[in-house]
């Protein structure tokens, strides 16, 4: 996949693609992480941190959802960002036919690289309806206006398409990694940076 220039990333533009974090980047809430973007657009940005699980079961916040979670490796509640951690987001995949007009999409059949078959949903996790699976995050990533822009035009984040696989990726702690290094040119090499510059 290519990267998107920063640009392209306007108001609007990055929903439904990844913040992969520079190695620049060095917020503890961030570096090293690969944000899904949810919702972009004049009020600011909102998403999720796809690669931070927090190895708590899910039937301890929320039983209703603990199978669904568990169909999705590894099955635990993740910290989807610093603001809110008492909120709960629910990222879901359908059962083939299941349609539910409060969810709004975040990936569908036009996706790029095959996200296409199935849907993939932010849900409100009190309205359960079939589903396939399911991944709970508690707290979310949340930028004012303008800022998510300043940070990509700063060079704190590559911006780059998101596959299905990522959002219910089973090895999150090989989610930044496996990101970059599908990426063409200068950008996959960056995958093999080291997580302390000084230590190689």
């Amino acid at each position: 996949m290519a990267v998107v220039d920063p640009a392209e990333g306007a108001e609007g533009g990055t929903k439904g693609r990844l913040l992969v974090a520079t190695p620049q980047l060095t917020d503890p809430n961030f570096t090293r992480t690969v944000v899904l973007v949810l919702e972009h657009d004049e009020p600011g940005a909102v998403g999720v941190v796809l690669n931070r699980p927090l190895h708590v079961e899910v039937d301890e916040i929320l039983d209703v959802w603990a199978d669904l979670a568990r169909a999705a490796a590894p099955g635990v509640v993740f910290s989807g960002g610093p603001v809110s951690p008492d909120a709960v987001i629910g990222l879901a995949r359908p059962a083939p036919g299941a349609v539910d007009p409060g969810w709004r999409p975040v990936l569908d059949g036009d996706a790029p690289g095959g996200a296409g078959v199935v849907d993939l949903s932010v849900a409100p996790v009190d309205q359960p309806v079939p589903l396939e699976s399911v991944r709970l995050f508690s707290g979310y990533a949340g930028w004012a206006p303008g800022q998510l822009e300043g940070e990509l035009d700063d060079g704190g984040w590559f911006l780059v398409d998101a596959l299905a696989d990522d959002l219910f990726c089973a090895e999150p702690d090989r989610l930044w990694h496996d990101v970059l290094q599908r990426q063409r040119g200068a950008l996959a090499m960056l995958a093999a940076y080291p997580p302390t510059p000084s230590v190689n």
